[in-house]
C-alpha cells in the first residue's frame, strides 16, 4: 500500500518518494512468529534487484516461540539475512551450519537450486532483524548454489554511524559478490541528526526504517515503513526527528528490468518455471539437495493457485 505523506517544502526530490506500508503475515505457517512485509506489494514489486523485504521484532522470545522454519526451497534468488538483535541458526544443502548475528551479513545464493533451515537459537531472548531477497538476473538465475559471510566494519557519519553489507556507500565497500549492482547499509543516526550521502544516480533507493522517524528527502517515514526513491539523485538526506536513536537499512540498486513470476520461494520467468520447481522439491529431487541436521520435516511446498501465473515488473507511473 502506498500512502500520502507531508513533506517538507523545498525538498526537490521529495515529491518522488512512495511511502510504503507493510502487511502483517507468518512465517512459516499461521503459529508461527509474525514479521512486516514491504515487498512486494501491487505498488512495487522490486526496489533495484530487491524483491522481497520481511522486518520482524524485536520480539521477546525467551519464554517460547521465535523462529523455527524447516528446511525449505529456493529457485532465482539470492537471501540476505541481517539481525539486529538476537541469534539465528543457519543449515543449508551446501552443508553449511552457521550462526546469524547481529551486524554480521549471511547472503545465500539458490540459483538453480538451494535448501536451508532458519531456526532462533536457546541464547537469542530478543529476536530483531529482517529477511530480504534479490532477483538474480536471466543470465546468472541458474547459477549454482553459494553462500557468503561478511562481518562489516561500522564506518562513522556526522552524527551517526553505516554499516555497509552490500555494495558501496561512505567509503566503505563491501567484497560480497552479487549480480547486479546492490547497495545494503545499516544506517543509524543519533537523535536529531542528519546525513546526506552521496548516492549512484543511476540506483533507485529505498529507507526501511526499523527505529525512529525518519524523514527521507523531505518525506516523514515512521517505523515499519519503507520509502521508495526513484532514480536520478546523486544524494540523499536522512534527518532523524526523534528524540532516541534511529536505525534504518538503505537499499539500492539500478532498476530491475526483466519481469518476474514470484510464487512461494520460487522466483521464475514464467508459469512452467514454477511448476517445475514445485515438482522437483515435492519428489525430493537432487536439485535442492538435503538439509542435514534440522529436527522435524521439511516444508511441503502448496498448492498452486487455479490461474496460470504471470510475470510481473513494477507497474508503470
Amino acid at each position: 500500500m502506498v500512502v500520502e505523506r507531508e513533506i517538507t517544502p523545498g525538498g526537490a526530490d521529495a515529491a518522488r518518494v512512495e511511502v510504503l506500508t507493510a502487511r502483517d503475515v507468518p512465517l512459516g505457517g499461521p503459529r508461527a512468529m509474525r514479521v512486516r512485509r514491504t515487498l512486494p506489494q501491487r505498488a512495487r514489486t522490486l526496489i533495484g534487484a530487491w524483491c522481497f523485504a520481511d522486518h520482524y521484532g524485536p520480539d521477546d522470545v525467551s519464554a517460547g516461540g521465535g523462529m523455527d522454519v524447516a528446511p525449505h526451497p529456493h529457485t532465482g534468488l539470492q537471501t540476505v539475512s541481517w539481525l539486529f538483535g538476537g541469534e539465528i541458526e543457519h543449515r543449508d544443502s551446501m552443508g553449511n551450519h552457521t550462526l546469524v548475528r547481529p551486524g554480521e551479513l549471511n547472503l545465500m545464493t539458490g540459483g538453480h537450486g538451494i535448501s536451508h533451515s532458519e531456526v532462533s537459537t536457546a541464547r537469542a531472548t530478543i529476536l530483531h532483524g529482517v529477511q530480504l531477497w534479490v532477483a538474480l538476473p536471466e543470465e546468472h538465475r541458474h547459477t549454482g548454489r553459494d553462500f557468503q559471510h561478511h562481518v562489516p566494519d561500522p564506518v562513522r557519519l556526522d552524527g551517526g554511524e553505516a554499516r555497509v553489507f552490500l555494495g558501496s556507500l561512505a567509503g566503505a565497500a563491501s567484497p560480497v559478490r552479487t549480480f547486479t549492482p546492490l547497495l545494503g547499509a545499516e544506517i543509524t543516526l543519533e537523535p536529531r541528526a542528519a546525513v546526506t550521502l552521496a548516492v549512484d544516480p543511476g540506483f533507485e533507493h529505498g529507507v526501511l526504517v526499523d527505529a525512529g522517524d525518519v524523514r527521507a528527502a523531505g518525506t516523514l517515514l515512521r517505523p515499519a515503513e519503507l520509502g521508495y526513491l526513484g532514480a536520478g539523485a546523486g544524494t540523499l538526506t536522512l534527518a532523524n526527528e526523534a528524540d532516541t536513536a534511529a536505525r534504518m537499512l538503505l537499499l539500492g540498486g539500478p532498476p530491475f528490468n526483466e519481469r518476474i513470476v514470484m510464487w512461494w520461494n520460487f522466483i521464475g520467468r514464467s508459469h512452467e518455471d514454477i511448476v517445475e520447481a514445485r515438482e522437483a522439491w515435492q519428489n525430493a529431487s537432487g536439485r535442492f539437495g538435503a538439509v542435514e541436521g534440522y529436527d522435524g520435516d521439511r516444508l511441503p511446498a502448496p498448492a498452486l493457485p487455479n490461474a496460470t501465473l504471470s510475470p510481473r515488473g513494477n507497474p508503470s507511473r
